[in-house]
């Protein structure tokens, strides 16, 4: 038996295939070596492969036009815990981006230096560089090395928390740049391009793929007013990659990578880019003033969904619902009311909440602008002037009852008596009922209640007891799908409970 033939029944053996199996292969492969008619396949024609070898083509100028621009970020900061996704603080990163700022590889390890590799993509021909904002963060040496392997010192213009983006420059003239696209225009199936430096190693790589989906939220966000939006692409993305440009078939930039999701840290089929809608407008603002001033409207957001849409009297299930308001914000001042329906800014359709964080989130604070309003199955117009952001302020989230006894929905509630407001600490403004006992696997629990939340509505109407509650929940005889506005750690939602019709007792 060959080496060759050896080697194969070892595998055939590590993949504990039967040995009739494994015999039946090796003879498979015997006779199909024996067959004397058997020839070598003779090459394909250019005119029957003309779709894949334009294609070939197609993808091959889009990299040579968008590859010059394509950068390598190469980041030293002082301490680890100054240096996120590059080593520092990553217990206090999100599993995604744990794992995706390039390992730490240049030199041994020193006490309070850290290392770590990123991308980028040149906007401007006087050296202004877009990348992701944990890339440099804590940055005291940032050197970039462009396609031509030069290597120039960066220094920073400016980084944005809420979106995660930071510009960066470096003294240069001429350099090649990139086309901006229209992140709006991107449709699931469309081609795209991602390009960086995989793993810190391989700079200058670009893999293919498509858009998976669009306005998918972010996971792993730790303020729930950032806005979401996200692509998500199939093209490999790899630690190493956050920072670097996604591009259309176009050679157009339409994203910027920024975090995979991935079991083992690497590539899943599953990476996110922040959509060039809200990149470029955040990049012009670093640019101009070196720091972002974001739109602010003091308001708790919900999507409007098909299981919702008939408690607010909606058509179509389109739209953000406004959950709560903060007092004396924007919202509360412009007259917006807890239970509107925001459909329209300024004539541009709301599709969810995530439309409406992007587009509060990129109006430049004092903006006035026009809100189509649904309330209560009415169109109502209203002018209201965006705020700014300060960063403590009341969050925007896209998040959901029962008397004591009843089983329907598997959850018990009580008065809000002061002790109850004092140990479940609730602010004084927030009316209803606090949430004692969730029954596990309950129609509760899948709405996400959980003990300790305050149910302040039941189906549009204000609770003020624990008997209001039981009332209106046993009034649902029918079994339909009740709507409670809950009040959760500081947010409050809107969400849709499906009561359990095997059980009305317990």
């Amino acid at each position: 038996m060959s080496v060759s033939t050896n080697e194969l029944v070892a595998r055939l053996k590590t993949l504990a295939l039967p040995a009739a199996v494994a015999g039946a292969f090796l003879l498979g492969a015997a006779l199909f070596a024996g067959r004397g008619t058997v020839r070598a396949a003779s090459p394909m024609d250019d005119d029957s492969v003309s779709a894949l070898t334009s294609l070939d083509h197609a993808m091959e100028a889009v990299a040579s036009r968008v590859t010059p621009a394509v950068v390598n970020v190469a980041v030293t900061a002082k301490s680890q815990n100054e240096l996120p996704g590059a080593g520092g603080q990553m217990q206090d990163l999100p599993p995604g981006l744990k794992q995706f700022f390039g390992p730490m590889f240049q030199q041994p390890p020193q006490p309070q230096i850290e290392h770590g590799v990123g991308s980028g993509i040149i906007i401007s021909p006087d050296g202004y560089i877009v990348t992701n904002g944990h890339v440099v963060d804590g940055a005291t040496d940032i050197k970039v090395t462009l396609n031509d392997r030069r290597i120039l010192n960066a220094k920073v213009v400016g980084t944005d928390k809420l979106t995660d983006l930071a510009v960066i420059k470096v003294d240069a003239k001429d350099l090649p740049t990139v086309v901006w696209g229209d992140s709006t225009k991107l449709q699931p199936g469309q081609t795209v391009l991602a390009f960086g430096s995989p793993f810190g190693y391989f700079q200058f790589s670009v893999t293919r793929g498509i858009v998976s989906a669009v306005n998918r939220r972010n996971p792993y966000s730790d303020d729930a007013r950032k806005p979401g939006n996200y692509i998500q692409t199939d093209a490999a993305i790899n630690p190493g990659n956050s920072g670097g440009p996604l591009v259309n078939a176009h050679g157009e930039l339409v994203g910027i990578n920024t975090f995979i999701i991935s079991n083992g840290g690497s590539f899943a089929g599953a990476g996110f880019a922040i959509p060039s809608q809200i990149v470029r407008a955040t990049t012009e603002q670093l640019i101009k003033h070196g720091k972002v001033e974001h739109g602010y409207l003091g308001i708790s957001i919900n999507d409007v969904t098909p299981a919702n849409a008939h408690f607010f009297s909606l058509q179509d299930a389109r739209g953000a619902i406004v959950a709560q308001i903060t007092p004396d914000s924007p919202a509360s001042r412009g007259g917006l009311c807890t239970g509107d329906v925001i459909s329209e800014i300024n004539g541009q359709k709301i599709e969810n909440g995530g439309d409406l964080q992007v587009a509060v989130s990129e109006m430049t604070p004092g903006t006035k602008a026009s809100f189509g309003v649904i309330r209560d199955g009415k169109p109502v117009t209203l002018e209201l002037t965006v705020g700014q952001f300060h960063g403590n302020t009341e969050e925007a989230s896209n998040e959901g009852d029962d008397s004591p006894k009843s089983g329907k929905l598997g959850l018990a509630v009580a008065d809000l008596t002061p002790e109850a407001r004092q140990q479940a600490n609730v602010p004084d403004h927030v009316h209803g009922v606090v949430v004692q006992n969730v029954r596990p696997a309950s129609p509760a629990e899948e709405a996400g209640i959980q003990p300790g939340d305050v149910i302040v509505e039941v189906n549009r109407k204000p609770l003020q007891s624990a008997s209001q509650f039981a009332n209106e929940v046993h009034e649902n005889r029918d079994g339909k799908d009740l709507l409670m506005l809950v009040w959760s750690k500081g947010n409050a939602s809107y969400r849709t409970v499906h009561p359990n019709q095997g059980n009305q007792n317990g």
